[in-house]
């Protein structure tokens, strides 16, 4: 029986495995005594170590922030390292069903987590299953660590790096095939601002998501309604304008994508604060936004309009909310490969302030690049080869950041194949059944590849 063979003879509990999880709503949330990250992350930790524990796997659950299922022997070890946490999913932001009830139509998946990152955890899962099944010589250790915080901090892998150490040889199923060499580095900040006439604005689901929906309201006739609908109108965008008799609420619908591809989305605050002040409405904090971001995603209006030989800076505006009279709103930057945060922050230096609002970045990381001949890269690639037959795709570079960062000798690999767009971060997240079988059988050949260096 081959590989293929094998892996598709688990596609019932697959389906099972996966739809189970995708039902744990698995968003970061308050802190509890035994629950680092709330109690959604946590139980779907719980519920992969018990599914894995039944398989007959040694399972290890580090207090909660992290966990893993081992097999084999040996001094070195293999990781694969995906997360069972999820950005926040809503009914209302657009989905077609119901976001924590897997949904199958036509051979596709729908549900938050199918593809980023539950259905790269659970096709890891049944690899590790084809592997011992195989009954080949395990020389090395082979450990699926799944952490619950990936989406905000990636501070469970921080605890399995103080607890365990890194691996020897690691892929996170968290990017692209035929594997990702270099991840560009990330800064976040926030904007702030009293300065404004502005009633009240919110929007927003996550700072590295691009902004949805949008949400404001201004004085009546501080506007021209006409102008502001037919700027909406010109870009192709659904909006709502509720009058009040001091007042008008205007909600505008954007579209979602991930904070590292902006260009895919259309972000509801830059589109509506930017209808605004073409449609007349004058207020220094209106001001302050188009001048530093508007509709651009590129950071010039911050002085960091940068590049390398991988790809370009990217600028998302993911949260905004007033409170008090203060308006603050989220940035979340990811910068070329080759670049450091050092270079980056020093560019924006006189770009932060001015009278009308204020920029503060506060964290940050520095990219990860490993040369595209690294052997670690080149046995990825070539086991994504041999089971796909794809010579054309190669090792790129993303603008994502995975777990990569924060453990050695590891990059992401897979979940997304070549030109797929999966929806990740958007409404109607969605996998195709057949890929997660594909993935299986890819990270089976991985680990062989990987058993033999």
């Amino acid at each position: 029986m081959d590989v293929k063979e094998r892996v598709r003879g688990y596609r019932a509990e697959l389906l099972d495995r996966l739809s189970r999880l995708v039902a744990i709503n698995s968003v970061q949330s308050d802190t509890l005594p035994d629950a680092p990250f709330g109690a959604g992350p946590r139980d779907a930790l719980l519920a992969a170590l018990q599914m894995l524990d039944e398989d007959g796997f040694k399972t290890v659950n580090l207090d909660n922030y992290i966990g893993y299922a081992e097999m084999g022997e040996g001094e070195q070890l293999i990781g694969i390292i995906g997360h069972l946490d999820i950005v926040p999913a809503r009914r209302e932001d657009g989905w077609d069903t119901d976001p924590f009830t897997m949904t199958e139509k036509d051979g596709i998946l729908y549900g938050r987590g199918v593809a980023d990152d539950k259905g790269a955890v659970v096709a890891s899962m049944i690899a590790m299953k084809v592997l011992r099944d195989m009954g080949i010589p395990l020389t090395k250790r082979i450990r699926l660590i799944m952490g619950t915080n990936e989406e905000s901090g990636s501070k469970g892998l921080a605890y399995y790096v103080q607890k365990e150490g890194d691996v020897d040889f690691g892929f996170t199923p968290d990017g692209n095939f035929p594997g990702t060499h270099g991840e560009k580095g990330a800064v976040g900040g926030v904007y702030r601002s009293k300065q404004t006439g502005i009633l009240d604005i919110y929007g927003g689901t996550a700072r590295n998501v691009v902004c949805p929906k949008c949400t404001i309201k201004v004085a009546k006739n501080s506007y021209s309604a006409k102008k502001l609908g037919d700027f909406f109108n010109n870009n192709n965008l659904e909006y709502e304008i509720q009058e009040g008799e001091d007042a008008d609420t205007i909600t505008l619908i954007g579209k979602s994508a991930h904070a590292s591809m902006p260009e895919l989305g259309m972000n509801a605050i830059s589109y509506l604060l930017v209808g605004l002040k073409e449609a007349g409405f004058q207020d220094p904090f209106v001001e302050f936004y188009c001048k530093h971001f508007g509709l651009n995603y590129d950071g010039e209006g911050l002085g960091c309009k940068l590049s390398d030989e991988y790809g370009a800076l990217t600028l998302n505006n993911g949260v905004i909310g007033m409170k008090d009279g203060v308006i603050e709103g989220s940035i979340d930057i990811r910068f070329p490969v080759t670049m450091t945060m050092k270079q980056v922050t020093r560019a924006m230096q006189d770009y932060l302030e001015d009278d009308n609002g204020v920029v503060e970045i506060f964290r940050g990381v520095d990219p990860l690049f490993f040369p595209v001949d690294s052997p670690l890269v080149t046995c990825l690639h070539q086991a994504y080869v041999a089971v796909t037959g794809d010579t054309e795709n190669v090792p790129m570079t993303m603008g994502g950041g995975t777990y990569a960062k924060g453990i050695g000798n590891t990059i992401a690999f897979g979940c997304a194949f070549p030109g797929k767009n999966y929806h990740i971060h958007e409404a109607n997240e969605e996998c195709p059944i057949d890929e997660l079988l594909l993935q299986a059988e890819i990270y089976v050949q991985a680990v062989l590849n990987l058993l033999a260096q």
